[in-house]
């Protein structure tokens, strides 16, 4: 299960966080330095914060993943059951979510536009994708109870309070 783990997190997120990132600073010539003036060194300090609140929605959402959906954040390994507790409460991708925060925290951090470009590339991919490919295979995977929490819990941007699932077995699909 390890193995698997680590398979898809070195193909999907680290590909989207690490090298594109690092592509992108290349070809444009972005280097981290720590800013000389007071406002760009406070924008790269909340860039800190919000990378590691992104690591933090990441990491918990995967854990997860693999602990109550028995499953990867790939594809092609989905989890085996619905998982809608933790960070899922709040919203229905939070390891994108962590994603775009991790992101956005590198924009930030490296004061850069083609970064927050990427960022928002990003979330624009996800918001195509999710929605034709990801969730209809749930919905045929886990049904009712799917269907249920997609009332109740929005895609990509967190509801300020945790849902509450009424039916006990929405995780046991």
């Amino acid at each position: 299960m390890l193995f698997r783990h680590i398979l898809a997190i070195a193909i999907l997120p680290f590909t989207v966080t690490v090298l594109v990132p690092w592509w992108i600073a290349a070809r444009s010539g972005i280097f981290p330095t720590l800013s000389a003036s007071a406002g760009a060194l406070i924008l790269q300090a909340a860039g800190v914060v919000v990378l590691m609140v992104g690591l933090l929605l990441f990491f918990s959402s995967l854990r997860r993943f693999a602990a109550e959906g028995l499953g990867t954040l790939a594809p092609w390994d989905p989890p085996r059951h619905l998982v809608v507790e933790g960070p899922y409460r709040f919203v229905r991708n939070p390891m994108i979510s962590g994603v775009l925060f991790v992101l956005a925290g590198e924009a930030m951090i490296l004061r850069s536009r083609p970064h927050a470009f990427w960022a928002v590339a990003f979330l624009g991919i996800n918001m195509v994708y999710i929605p034709l490919f990801e969730e209809p295979l749930l919905r045929l995977r886990f049904g009712d109870a799917y269907r249920e929490y997609c009332r109740h819990v929005p895609r990509v941007f967190p509801r300020l309070t945790p849902w509450a699932s009424h039916h006990e077995d929405d995780h046991a699909a």
